[in-house]
């Protein structure tokens, strides 16, 4: 007899993390296990590996999806202890996820009917609390369903049935399951869910302490997380050299690091200043003598944020990239390390007299002082875009702007301003002023540039940080408040992210639209 062939016994079972392969099979397994509950849409399942990938396990039994689990980090303290469902979850978008919390809360088990009695639900409660370790969280926090309740509402409590439940004299396929796998309960919450009919909308408060904990000394609730921004209301004027072009630029750096701000922000296309030398009076042709400056324009930028230790804005400035001229805005991190936005709103000007092309991709950029974004004059007048960069987790948006008159500025000042209210985010704008007399359609400059906050009781009256004088060289240094901003965004008079009607409405971000290659 010939040796047996083992793999074709093999049905492999195991747990990992969530991926976007997933998504279909999750969305079908939902309606199997919860067929009486309003389902998750795809976008809440997408918005948790947005958020938290890490705290998103499936079980796969033979390339199937049988079970599921979803969580996300709080600070439960922060929470009401009547919280609901959709209060913990931010309405199932997990948007709410803090990193820096102290708690892993459980959102969602589900184990497919027919392979119940395999101890799936066991494998996933497992895989939550080995990542509590790793995160070195202090506890797993759920809000369990009470689904036998609705048998015994005519003989008890849901403090009595919870009771009888734990002195194993009832059994409830929910609570009993979580007793045995080492959650104690804290309390009950009645109108957890009002989709759950046969818990009759109560939940057990549940936790599992970590015993491996141990607190950080340095870890703590912050009361206020400041960011410290210079806005530079450039002068346009006439130039000889790169040279002076540098020294202009790090004067204005310097100042930022005196102040000790954590980002310096330069205005759009402040680089033209350059053609003021370059004796080229064709429009089209002079950008491209200008994009020759690139790599000197990057090389300068990057040794500044390093020397001076400040995250700068570099403004915008014009590049040529296959043959093709873009508008492109660069971060330089004070260890570094560069990234790019490209304008993606062309205006009918910048078409016309120097064939600038669009760019594709809305980016956010992690930085040492949270999410940004950039968003280039033009753009910040489309809302869609900001609303994308808060969706992804930026706070501050930054705008770079270069408009020739007080009709232009207010286009952008109001449009930022109109985004800081809408997305709950800072956004700061920084533009030109002065005029370039030798520079074809760069005549004129007209600027007030300013740091705007959303219009709450917590922030600044009017919304307004600091704001330049108009159409003079100088700079405004303010504070943005990041903590604020999160406090806000939970609990503020109106909360515009929360509120969103996204039964009536969604935006959909195009992410398979070709991006221009990276080459920095």
């Amino acid at each position: 007899m010939s040796k047996l062939d083992l793999s074709q016994f093999e049905k492999k079972l195991i747990v990992r993390n969530t991926q976007d392969g997933d998504l279909e099979q999750l969305l079908e397994l939902q309606k199997v296990c919860f067929q009486n509950m309003e389902p998750w849409k795809r976008e809440h399942l997408e918005s948790h590996l947005t958020h938290f990938p890490e705290g998103q396990f499936v079980v796969e039994y033979d390339k199937e999806i049988i079970g599921s689990c979803s969580s996300l980090i709080v600070n439960f303290d922060e929470y009401d202890d009547k919280h609901t469902w959709d209060d913990i979850t931010d309405e199932g978008y997990i948007s709410n996820h803090d990193p820096e919390g102290y708690n892993l809360y459980g959102i969602e088990v589900m184990v497919h009917p027919e392979f119940r009695g395999m101890k799936i639900g066991r494998r996933l409660y497992e895989a939550r609390k080995d990542l509590a370790r790793e995160l070195n969280l202090k506890s797993i926090i759920i809000g369990g369903r009470i689904p036998n309740y609705h048998k015994y509402e005519q003989e008890m409590t849901p403090r009595e049935y919870v009771e009888e439940v734990r002195a194993q004299n009832i059994f409830d396929p929910v609570l009993t399951f979580q007793i045995i796998n080492g959650f104690t309960v804290m309390r009950i919450n009645p109108d957890y869910l009002p989709d759950d009919q046969m818990s009759l909308k109560y939940a057990t408060l549940m936790e599992w302490n970590n015993i491996d904990y141990r607190a950080r000394t340095k870890r703590h609730f912050k009361t206020s997380y400041p960011v410290r921004i210079m806005v530079i209301q450039y002068m346009m004027k006439k130039i000889d050299s790169f040279e002076e072009f540098v020294k202009q630029c790090e004067y204005y750096v310097d100042v930022a690091a005196d102040y000790g701000s954590d980002f310096a922000v330069f205005p759009e296309i402040f680089t033209t200043q350059l053609m003021s030398f370059l004796e080229e009076k064709v429009p089209s042709k002079a950008v491209r003598r200008l994009s020759e400056y690139t790599e000197e324009y990057i090389e300068m930028f990057t040794h500044l944020a390093v020397k001076y230790n400040v995250n700068i804005v570099g403004g915008s400035h014009f590049v040529e990239e296959d043959d093709h001229i873009y508008n492109i805005s660069y971060l330089f991190r004070r260890d570094g390390t560069i990234e790019k936005q490209y304008k993606i709103h062309v205006t009918p000007n910048e078409r016309t007299w120097w064939g600038i092309q669009p760019g594709d991709a809305v980016k956010v950029f992690d930085t040492d002082c949270g999410k940004i974004a950039i968003q280039i004059c033009y753009d910040i007048q489309f809302p869609e875009l900001a609303r994308y960069a808060v969706d992804q987790g930026a706070n501050i948006i930054f705008v770079p702007f270069c408009t020739d008159d007080r009709q232009g500025y207010l286009r952008v000042r109001y449009c930022a301003q109109a985004r800081a209210v809408e997305n709950q985010v800072y956004t700061v704008i920084a533009g030109t002023v002065g005029n370039l007399t030798h520079v074809e359609n760069m005549d004129i400059q007209y600027a007030q540039s300013g740091i705007f906050t959303p219009s709450d009781f917590e922030f600044a009256r009017d919304g307004v940080i600091g704001e330049c004088n108009p159409n003079i060289e100088t700079v405004v240094v303010g504070d943005v408040d990041l903590e604020i901003l999160r406090r806000q965004r939970k609990s503020g008079t109106v909360r515009q992210l929360r509120d969103r009607r996204r039964d009536l409405f969604e935006l959909n971000y195009r992410v398979d639209t070709e991006v221009k290659p990276e080459r920095t």
